[in-house]
């Protein structure tokens, strides 16, 4: 439920948890109420019917997502929620483009360090350092389009647009391509996240294979013409490292999309709607800049932009009294950790002076961890500067839809945001 300033409602006490479904499009939009469930009777919680356990507070998925010798990261995503019908997808991959094969977060150590080797090149802290510039004018450039307006429909004006030709131009793409940019990712992440039918599954097919056949393409002139960009950094061999197959390169394009595009326009998204239900937070911030790091760490942590991912037990493994067999469907949830009181007290506290805030699981743990939260936390921080420079007084434009979230078993993804506010003169 949603209270009627637009945020969740207050939790009503520990509620039996026969009253929630984990796959209940109004769960998965506000999960608290289950979250807290889940930490006070179910620490770990089978989903009745499915061979799915969900792993729930903070200490356990620390120590789960750093075992990877007991937790694998390798498994037929495409399988994952779509049953039998998964195998004509990947047949449609196999025939038509490049089927899917373990790489980067999807890959178990020591597999998974010659990927991570590679990426992280790109994704260093004096690179993402230089990106600033960039960063602050592409999102004044974007303001420019509705400032004067007083109004903007967010997600598409900004959310969307602003890491959609960020993810373009690193990759060595027109920015002016981030649409197709943002179809792609929008296509990736239905497939692991809701359970499709037939028809649509084969669409996301054709749609990935589309995607496939463009990257293979400019794999192939970066090969012959390298530049200083992402794609030329992929396809060149590095002493020491085994160069990467095309399935690889395509496996690794995929995640690169759907991870760190969905995200952040998720983060921003979320951020924007704190502009609006916090205003007194955000005076504080506005006048202290030294405030937004905490205010970034304390929103990712309070509406953390991905749920959950999964992880499958090589062997059966005991957490919290709780024996999850070999081979079963564990998902480490993330936003239900940062939501642990025995780490977080008063977690449905907005606290952009928590001290451990910065310790949330939004961009996961170990050897796993995101290696574009860098990236990811100098968007936050370059579009959020502007808004507190260039605009004040946020409100809701229209009411948010009932659930405010499309259904996600791993994303948060805000189905509309519209925003009005008032303009500010420059600096």
């Amino acid at each position: 439920m949603t209270s009627k300033s637009g945020g969740p409602a207050p939790a009503a006490g520990v509620q039996p948890i026969e009253n929630f479904s984990f796959f209940d499009p109004e769960v998965q939009s506000d999960p608290y109420a289950f979250y807290e469930t889940l930490h006070a009777k179910c620490p770990v919680y089978k989903v009745p019917d499915k061979d799915i356990y969900i792993v729930s507070r903070y200490d356990d998925l620390d120590k789960a997502l750093r075992d990877y010798a007991t937790f694998s990261n390798v498994m037929e995503r495409a399988l994952l929620l779509q049953g039998a019908n998964g195998e004509v997808f990947k047949q449609m991959l196999r025939e038509g483009g490049w089927d899917h094969v373990p790489t980067l977060q999807r890959a178990d150590p020591p597999q998974h360090a010659r990927h991570r080797k590679i990426i992280d090149r790109a994704f260093n802290v004096r690179q993402v350092r230089e990106m600033q510039p960039r960063l602050e004018a592409l999102a004044n450039e974007l303001v420019d389009t509705f400032i004067d307006r007083g109004e903007t429909d967010f997600i598409e004006e900004f959310a969307l647009p602003f890491p959609g030709i960020i993810a373009a131009e690193l990759i060595g793409l027109d920015s002016r391509d981030y649409r197709i940019f943002r179809a792609w990712a929008d296509n990736l992440v239905t497939y692991g996240t809701r359970t499709l039918t037939l028809d649509e599954l084969k669409q996301a097919a054709r749609t990935e294979i589309e995607m496939q056949h463009f990257f293979a393409g400019v794999f192939e002139d970066r090969r012959k013409n390298p530049r200083e960009d992402l794609m030329s950094a992929l396809v060149t061999a590095y002493e020491g490292v085994e160069p990467l197959s095309m399935h690889e390169l395509q496996n690794i394009m995929h995640q690169l999309i759907s991870g760190g595009y969905e995200t952040v326009k998720s983060a921003l998204s979320h951020g924007m709607w704190q502009f609006v239900r916090f205003p007194e937070v955000i005076a504080e911030v506005r006048a202290d800049r030294t405030l937004l790091p905490g205010f970034i760490n304390e929103s990712l942590r309070w509406e953390s932009p991905v749920q959950g991912l999964w992880r499958i037990p090589k062997v059966d493994v005991e957490i919290a009294g709780t024996t999850i067999p070999k081979g079963a469907l564990c998902n480490m949830r993330y936003a239900a950790g940062n939501r642990d009181a025995s780490m977080f007290p008063e977690p449905e506290k907005f606290d952009i002076r928590r001290k451990n805030a910065a310790h949330n699981m939004a961009f996961s743990r170990g050897t796993h961890f995101c290696p574009g939260a860098a990236l990811a936390r100098a968007e936050l921080t370059a579009a959020y500067s502007v808004f507190l420079d260039r605009m004040d007084d946020f409100q809701l434009a229209s009411p948010l839809p009932h659930p405010v979230h499309s259904p996600s078993a791993a994303q948060f993804p805000m189905k509309e945001l519209k925003v009005k506010f008032t303009k500010r003169v420059r600096p």
